[in-house]
């Protein structure tokens, strides 16, 4: 009975002969009836009748050998062997030195029965296939928020988005700072010798369950950055602007309790609520066209377009606010009169309303049309209108101000500039408004 040997081409790698101790040569004989260990002998050891202990000459044997084809009649199973462990050794595509290595076949002739029999062989490839799919349908539930192939940020040391990140560097999946950052310091000195007691041999144990207890925080933590898509803070804050203002505020309470969720639970947790948000703003426009006594669509229409031009008619006429604190002054009446007559006969105004210093000021920013003006409520409106700042730009200084201020406990208006380069006042302005209105607080 002829079988494929279990040991490499190498002598060295198989037992030696147990009647001469020599190296072993295929072929060779193994015993069927005696093992483990598996009892070989060399052929003229065989031939001798060697008995030893319980081996005796009439025991059934086996011909340990590959010298027979599998894949190709002309490629014995010795040889295919020795072809993938030189290909492995190699490397695939160095068909010259896979020829070199093992001896017997061409550079040609390697290529060949390789690309043939193990790269493009259906029954491998099917088999390749259906490991892949089982592999896609294991996985196909879990969310992907951040792939691979993707180049991912680098933000620079110490930089806002790098402060964002809490110094998580995607590139080399690890933080600036870990966690418990020092914690291999207890590790330094500890050696386990053989005349410790048993109380310092438990105090040392201890010691490496509290390190291994740290390192899998640091791994924990690293996973619920990359499950739930903070790796690319920026992508992340994207889709979180695509909710109402006040879902948005829901989504930065909720966001600490997302590591108890996963993912993809989180994620419908938040679509839960910002579809409730919707219902109940359409039950509170409907109910609101039911008090006013509309009873179709056409008649929503008309109310809705007569609400606009009321509203704005009371927009027009609060620009009296404007002036009353130069009511000392008649040039300044004079002026706010002759701008009230254009925006009355639809032309937009070009004479601003002087500051008591004597300087002229911008007129407000008119924010018709600018992307992000829909996120802003009546007050952080005004407040773009009167720093001229566009809202997206604003919403943006925002979130960097309220990340900052989360992190620390509470802002000062110097760390406010650092975070926002832009005019001194603007950002003054702006972190008096978000402390106002509850936004920031004070450090």
């Amino acid at each position: 009975m002829e079988r494929l040997a279990s040991f490499s081409n190498d002598p060295f790698d198989k037992p030696p002969c147990r009647g001469c101790s020599s190296y072993l040569t295929e072929p060779y004989v193994k015993c069927a009836e005696c093992g483990p260990p598996p009892f070989l002998l060399c052929l003229q050891c065989f031939t001798r009748g060697f008995e030893y202990k319980k081996h005796q000459s009439d025991h059934t044997y086996e011909i340990m050998t590959s010298d027979f084809p599998v894949l190709d009649p002309n490629w014995t199973a010795q040889e295919e062997m020795a072809l993938l462990e030189a290909v492995m050794d190699c490397g695939f595509g160095n068909w010259q030195d896979v020829a070199n290595q093992m001896c017997t076949k061409s550079k040609e002739e390697c290529e060949k029965h390789y690309m043939k029999h193990f790269i493009n062989n259906p029954l491998f490839a099917s088999t390749l296939l259906n490991l892949k799919q089982a592999e896609e349908a294991q996985h196909n539930e879990t969310a992907i928020p951040f792939h691979p192939a993707d180049d991912p940020p680098r933000p620079t040391f110490d930089s806002l988005l790098s402060r964002d990140m809490a110094g998580y560097m995607p590139a080399r999946a690890d933080f600036v700072e870990e966690f418990d950052n020092y914690a291999e310091w207890d590790l330094r000195d500890i050696d386990f010798v053989e005349d410790d007691s048993d109380i310092l041999h438990a105090l040392k144990i201890a010691v490496v369950d509290i390190y291994h207890s740290r390192l899998k925080e640091r791994q924990r933590r690293k996973k619920i950055i990359r499950d739930h898509g903070l790796i690319n803070l920026r992508k992340f804050q994207i889709l979180e602007r695509r909710y109402p203002k006040e879902v948005q505020d829901l989504y930065e309470t909720m966001r600490r309790f997302a590591r108890i969720l996963g993912p993809v639970e989180h994620d419908k947790f938040i679509e839960s609520h910002a579809l409730e948000f919707e219902l109940r703003r359409e039950i509170k426009r409907l109910q609101e066209y039911r008090e006013a006594g509309i009873t179709n669509f056409c008649s929503a229409r008309t109310y809705d377009h007569l609400k606009k031009t009321r509203d704005e008619e009371r927009l027009k006429r609060t620009m009296l606010s404007e002036v009353l604190q130069y009511i000392q002054d008649s040039s300044a009446c004079q002026q706010w009169l002759s701008r009230q007559a254009d925006i009355d006969s639809g032309l937009s105004p070009t004479v601003p309303v002087p500051s008591n210093s004597g300087r002229r000021s911008a007129p407000p920013l008119n924010l018709t049309g600018l992307p992000g003006t829909e996120k802003l409520n009546e007050k952080e409106k005004e407040l773009c209108q009167m720093v001229r700042l566009v809202p997206g730009a604003y919403l943006e200084y925002k979130a960097a101000l309220v990340n900052e201020c989360n992190k620390q406990g509470g802002l000062r208006l110097a760390q406010a500039r650092a975070l926002i380069k832009i005019d001194v006042n603007k950002t003054r302005k702006i972190y008096d408004f978000l402390i106002r209105e509850g936004y920031i607080t004070k450090a």
